[in-house]
């Protein structure tokens, strides 16, 4: 039996999950960090409002703006986004890329190593070697507090490097980027017998071997990607928890004060690969056009669909909210819609329920 393997999201899971090449080993001395406050929200919380995207047909696209990471320890009622699901044909997950290459369960297990190595410095040098002095002894700090004496992460490339020193981060203050949101939607969707469609941009690699050893070899521009997740890190936590507590509790204008800080600058280091970017061409771009023409074919078929969609994506200016109204299509933000209007309204035989309030 075949399966996919996943190229990016392999080599970014090697960063951000997966344990080090080497073991472990303590000794490192404790170092000066800030400490900051773990308080987050937890138990049932209710989320935001959705946002109201419609046509002159009278057919609606509600859509729940999803944030990461989120809290830990919050359950999402989602009794708003159960009434949509219950009344409507469709619910379409956010937008995303899968970059596969058909090698088999054995080819697959065979890549493993390769993609192990993937992450490593393709010249042998270390974390120490590659930094400025005064961006290694920032990163050493930062390593103390959230990853501990791992000696092998010093082998990799920054940008894997500050991936995992991301995730550990956010998890170390109480959150999660993972496992909240879709799974929700998708068990309600399933029990209310709705289809579940994703515009996914699939993209295969025919030479998955040759792709890695490619990567594997590539000199990478990733330090500005590096020192900008550090940043993160250092001054943006803090931002990340208010902003899943302003998620969790549904406090929009909360949600727009807190400013987003996109990964551009991994994105960029990303695009600097040749193997990969000869291979799958401009990936945001593909993403962005199919989202827009599954959003055309939803509201042209379907009376009440519900979409996911990144918040940041409905709150930029250029973001792909301000692409449909360019197309259109009227957008709403949660508050500035009557829940009660005529185009609302359900009608005995269409079952169409809105969102209350």
């Amino acid at each position: 039996m075949k399966r996919s393997m996943r190229i990016c999201a392999a080599l970014v899971l090697l960063a951000g999950v997966c344990g080090p090449l080497d073991a472990q080993e303590a000794g490192d001395d404790a170092g000066p960090v800030r400490d900051l406050e773990t308080l987050v929200v937890s138990g049932v919380q209710p989320g935001p409002g959705l946002w109201k995207v419609s046509t002159g047909s009278g057919h609606v696209m509600w859509v729940l703006g999803t944030v990461s990471p989120l809290p830990r320890r919050m359950e999402w009622e989602a009794r708003e986004v159960g009434g949509v699901i219950a009344g409507a044909q469709e619910v379409m997950l956010a937008p995303g890329i899968d970059i596969d290459a058909d090698v088999g369960f054995f080819g697959g297990l065979a890549l493993a190593p390769r993609l192990m190595r993937a992450r490593r410095s393709p010249d042998g040098r270390r974390l120490e070697e590659v930094l400025s002095p005064g961006e290694y002894a920032r990163w050493s700090t930062l390593k103390r507090q959230y990853i501990g004496g791992d000696r092998g992460i010093e082998k990799w490339r920054p940008m894997f490097a500050a991936a995992r020193l991301y995730q550990e981060a956010v998890e170390d203050v109480g959150l999660r980027t993972r496992g909240v949101v879709t799974p929700v939607v998708e068990d309600l969707a399933r029990d209310h017998g709705v289809t579940v469609s994703r515009p996914m941009v699939e993209l295969k690699i025919e030479d998955p071997k040759a792709a890695i050893s490619e990567f594997s070899a590539a000199e990478i521009d990733d330090l500005a990607c590096f020192s900008k997740t550090l940043d993160r890190v250092q001054d943006d936590l803090g931002y990340m928890r208010e902003r899943a507590n302003a998620w969790a509790v549904g406090d929009i204008e909360g949600l727009r004060s807190i400013p987003f800080q996109p990964f551009e600058d991994c994105e960029q280091a990303w695009a600097s690969v040749q193997a990969l970017s000869d291979r799958v061409g401009d990936l945001r771009a593909q993403r962005d056009a199919l989202w827009l023409k599954e959003v055309d074919r939803v509201l042209a078929n379907n009376r009440v669909t519900l979409a996911l969609l990144p918040m940041e994506e409905l709150f930029r200016p250029d973001g792909l909210a301000a692409s449909l109204q360019a197309r259109g299509y009227r957008v709403e933000a949660p508050g500035e819609y009557d829940a009660a209007s005529p185009m609302d309204a359900p009608t005995p035989d269409d079952g169409v329920a809105p969102p209350a309030g």
